[in-house]
């Protein structure tokens, strides 16, 4: 049987890290290209002033344009290229990071995350949109980030939302992890550069990956709400510290090495429902993940402590928690077969998967949701 771990080469978080983002661009060259929107730079001017200064390094600013389109990819390779760039940083949100990873080719990428709303920021993949916002396509590259740098007073203060969207994201990553393994389904690790060719096969989980992704969920369990309440207040305490490493470095070599199944491709499935389209992307994987415990039967308590959890940090338990009021017949089967393409991660779930039952599970997973919302409220 044929193993892979994928991870990036190192991961540093702590207060005020921005000012050692010089240090690491140094051990490239001298010169970094920096892909981040005008806003994400501003709110940190003053550190990369500092660290740029420190270790006498230069970022070339890019004007990024926010979308990791294959124009702009193209347009900042030639920036780098123009100005001899040593290295490449992704400073920012999703878009930024996964067009740094495009750019950069998995060659001297540094990651500098601005807010931990997904596990995006560890992996070698990124997802490539046309320049007006649709989806085109899976770009992977052949090995993770350089550097993961993370400024935990930076997320402190990013709007708590992004924090709580995080945790949601992370919270499929041991439910996805456990089908994935049950199943001897194939992850994400196995798919190096140039897998689309032949040159290299899928492959299975580790029990290193699946040790992470289980950690994962139980530091969610002891430290989400308490880094919730933290975040508010704008401060760094050690459950917010706890988060920040559960959302990002634990959630993504999960879902990476330990693999996806139900969760996130019923995920992909509700997007097509208008009223979802203003909910983050780990707010849809919450609900998913409930959805996904239902469709394999899970037990009842297992159920309840994940919902217990939703409820706690503020993460939707029903349809209408992401802004779908009503769902008829046609949307839901239309939901359920988007989810259950061939393509899509839901077959790793370890059992046969029909559009019916996931349609049946959709709408259990909705009532149950509420039912458990109703009976907390009313207590």
């Amino acid at each position: 049987m044929r193993k892979a771990f994928i991870c990036p080469t190192k991961y540093v978080q702590g207060e005020n890290e921005l000012l050692n983002l010089g240090y690491f661009v140094s051990t490239y060259g001298k010169t970094a290209l920096l892909i981040a929107h005008p806003d994400d730079i501003a709110r940190v001017q003053d550190k990369l002033d500092k660290t740029a200064e420190k270790f006498g390094v230069k970022f070339v600013t890019s004007s990024f344009c926010g979308q990791c389109s294959r124009q702009e990819v193209a347009r900042l390779q030639e920036v780098a290229k123009e100005n001899k760039c040593d290295c490449t940083i992704g400073l920012g949100g999703g878009k930024a990071i996964d067009t740094a990873k495009c750019v950069a080719q998995g060659d001297a990428l540094i990651i500098v995350p601005t807010i931990v709303a997904t596990d995006a920021p560890t992996s070698h993949s990124a997802v490539l949109y046309t320049p007006d916002g649709a989806f085109d396509d899976y770009a992977y590259f052949k090995q993770s980030p350089s550097v993961i740098l993370i400024d935990t007073t930076v997320i402190a203060n990013a709007p708590v939302r992004f924090l709580v969207s995080g945790m949601g994201d992370a919270l499929s990553t041991y439910f996805e992890a456990r089908a994935t393994t049950r199943a001897f389904a194939n992850v994400n690790a196995g798919l190096p550069c140039g897998y689309r060719e032949g040159l290299c096969g899928p492959a299975k989980s580790t029990n290193a990956a699946f040790i992470f992704a289980k950690t994962c969920y139980e530091m969610l369990l002891e430290n989400g709400v308490k880094a919730k309440q933290a975040c508010e207040c704008n401060k760094v305490t050690q459950a917010l510290e706890n988060i920040i490493e559960t959302n990002v470095l634990l959630s993504g070599i999960g879902f990476e090495s330990g693999g996806l199944a139900a969760a996130h491709a019923i995920h992909d499935g509700l997007t097509i429902l208008e009223g979802s389209h203003k909910y983050m992307h780990g707010e849809k994987v919450a609900f998913g993940t409930i959805i996904q415990l239902v469709l394999e039967n899970a037990p009842k308590e297992e159920l309840y402590e994940v919902l217990d959890f939703c409820l706690a940090v503020g993460l939707p338990v029903c349809l209408e928690d992401i802004g779908v009021d009503t769902i008829t017949d046609e949307e839901l089967m239309q939901v359920a077969e988007k989810s259950c393409i061939p393509e899509e991660s839901i077959h790793s779930m370890p059992f046969p998967i029909t559009i019916e039952e996931v349609a049946a599970a959709i709408i259990t997973a909705d009532k149950v949701g509420k039912d458990y919302k109703l009976s907390k409220m009313s207590k």
